[in-house]
C-alpha cells in the first residue's frame, strides 16, 4: 500500500510532457584524421586556434533562465528522463518514465561531483565535474521492477537503495567503481541487504554509521514502517540493529515513520547533548527519539498541529534548535491557501513547540527539504525549487526559486520531488518528475 494517495496522474495515464531540454551550442575540436599512410602527405594546414567552450551557465535574468523561470537561481544544464542512461531506453511504456529522488557523492579521491538520481527503473549516476556538462556515467537497475518511489543516500563511499516494491530490500553499490570511468557503464549492485523488503525512504547518520529504513511493508521485517534499523560499520554486509515504532503514531497506529533525520545532537537540549536523536514524519505528528542505545529506544515526545493533513518530511536546522517541517497535502486538500512550511522550535527536545507557519507564494504542493548552511532548499512539485533565508531561523524570507515545469502552477504532484545541496562547487542539484535532472546555481 503506498503512503500517500497514489497522484492523478497516475491513476490516468497522461501524455508525458515533452522534455525540456537546456539548448546549448557546443563545439569540439575533431580528431586527427586516420587512413593510409600517403607518401608524400601534403603539408597540413595549421591548427586553428582553441575555442572557448561556448555551454554556460544560463544567469536568471529578467525572470528566467533558457525560459525557465527564476529569481536568483542560475541554470547550468537539464539532463531530460530519457538521456540519464545513454544507450539504455528506460523500461516500461513511455508515460511511466519519471525520475523521483535525488542525492550526491564527492570522490574523496578526485574530488569529483556526482549525482546519484533515482528513476523509475533505477539509480542514474551523473558526473558534474563541467557542471554546464553533466555526463551520466553509470546506471544500476532496480533490484525487482520499476518503482514511483526509490530513494537513496550515502555512506563510507556507498549508496544504499530502496524501492516501495515488494521484495526490493536495500541495494548497496560501491561508488568508487565509477571512478576513472569514460564511457556510460551499467553495474550490478554489490551486496543487497533483505531484511527489510519494500521500502519508502532511507536516511543514514553519517556520524555513527547507521541507516534508518523507514515506511517499510510487504515482508520481511517491516518494524510496523517505523525505524528499521540497520548497522553499516562493514557497508557491504548491512546488519539488523533494531526496531524503533512508536506505538499511536501514523494513520494506523503502527510507529509509521515516512521520513526521517537523525543526528548526533549538538542542541540546546543539554540533558540530550551527544546522543543520536531522530525527529521522524509520521504522517499525523512529528516523534522525537533517542536512539543511542539500538536495543532499548525511547520516545521522547510527539507534536502535531489541528489542521494537518499528511506530515511528511523535514529538516533541522545546523545549530538543532529548529525542524521545519512540510506537510505533503494541506495545499491539495485545500487545508491551506499556499504552499505552507512549520517551524518547530526544539528548544528542550521534550516538548516540540509550532513556532511558526511560513506561505509560501503559490498553491503548489509542497515536498522534500534540506537545510545547508542559513537556507533551506525546498521542492515544491509543479513550482519548482524555492529558496528560502532562515538567518533568521524562526522568521523563513523568500530568497529565489526555479521554475522546472513553466508549463503550468497549479497544485498537483509533478514537478520538483527534491534537492541536493552540499557540493563544495557551489551547485546544487534538482529532481524534475518529468523533466529530469537539473544542475543550478544559486546567484550570490
Amino acid at each position: 500500500m503506498s503512503r500517500r494517495p497514489l497522484p492523478p496522474f497516475l491513476r490516468a495515464a497522461l501524455p508525458v510532457l515533452a522534455p525540456i531540454a537546456l539548448a546549448v551550442a557546443t563545439v569540439a575540436c575533431g580528431d586527427s584524421p586516420t587512413g593510409p599512410t600517403d607518401p608524400e602527405p601534403p603539408e597540413p594546414p595549421p591548427p586553428p586556434p582553441p575555442i572557448p567552450i561556448v555551454a554556460q551557465i544560463v544567469p536568471c535574468a529578467g525572470g528566467s533562465a533558457g525560459g525557465f523561470p527564476c529569481d536568483r537561481v542560475d541554470l547550468a544544464a537539464n539532463i531530460p528522463v530519457r538521456h540519464l542512461s545513454p544507450g539504455r531506453t528506460p523500461a516500461g511504456p513511455e508515460s511511466d518514465w519519471a525520475v523521483n529522488d535525488i542525492w550526491g557523492w564527492t570522490d574523496p579521491q578526485t574530488g569529483v561531483e556526482y549525482a546519484l538520481v533515482g528513476r523509475h527503473d533505477g539509480l542514474a549516476i551523473v558526473d558534474l565535474s563541467t557542471p554546464t556538462e553533466p555526463r551520466p556515467i553509470a546506471f544500476m537497475a532496480s533490484a525487482t521492477s520499476e518503482s514511483v518511489w526509490r530513494d537513496m543516500k550515502v555512506y563510507e563511499d556507498h549508496a544504499y537503495v530502496v524501492a516501495e516494491i515488494t521484495g526490493h530490500g536495500v541495494q548497496v553499490l560501491d561508488l568508487t567503481r565509477v571512478r576513472g570511468l569514460t564511457e556510460f557503464t551499467e553495474l550490478g549492485a554489490d551486496a543487497r541487504y533483505r531484511e527489510v523488503s519494500a521500502v519508502h525512504n532511507i536516511a543514514i547518520n553519517e556520524e555513527t554509521g547507521f541507516a534508518y529504513a523507514v515506511g517499510s511493508n510487504s515482508g520481511a521485517e517491516t518494524c510496523g514502517g517505523g525505524l528499521h534499523m540497520i548497522d553499516l560499520s562493514d557497508p557491504k554486509n548491512p546488519s539488523f540493529a533494531g526496531c524503533h515504532a512508536p506505538e499511536g503514531t501514523g494513520f494506523r497506529g503502527t510507529g509509521y515513520t515516512h521520513d526521517v533525520q537523525c543526528v548526533v545532537y549538538r542542541g540546546p537540549d543539554a540533558e540530550h547533548a551527544g546522543s543520536e536523536i531522530c525527529i521522524g514524519s509520521n504522517e499525523t505528528v512529528i516523534v522525537v527519539s533517542d536512539v543511542t542505545d539500538k536495543a532499548n529506544p525511547v520516545t521522547l515526545s510527539t507534536a502535531t498541529y489541528a489542521d494537518r493533513e499528511y506530515i511528511h518530511q523535514g529538516w533541522l536546522s545546523e545549530d538543532h534548535r529548529f525542524f521545519y517541517q512540510n506537510d505533503e497535502q494541506d495545499e491539495w486538500n485545500n487545508r491551506v491557501s499556499r504552499s505552507r512550511l512549520l517551524v518547530w522550535d526544539l528548544t528542550d527536545l521534550d516538548d516540540p513547540v509550532l513556532a511558526k507557519e511560513h506561505l509560501g507564494p503559490t498553491e503548489a504542493i509542497d515536498h522534500n527539504l534540506y537545510v545547508h548552511e542559513n537556507r533551506i532548499y525546498y521542492s515544491n512539485y509543479a513550482f519548482g525549487v524555492r529558496i528560502l533565508d532562515i538567518s533568521d531561523p524562526a522568521n523563513p524570507r523568500e530568497a529565489g526559486y526555479f521554475d522546472t515545469v513553466p508549463a503550468h502552477n497549479d497544485t498537483n504532484f509533478d514537478g520538483s520531488w527534491s534537492t541536493y545541496p552540499w557540493f563544495e562547487s557551489g551547485i546544487f542539484v534538482a529532481s524534475s518528475w518529468d523533466e529530469g535532472l537539473f544542475v543550478l546555481r544559486l546567484q550570490q
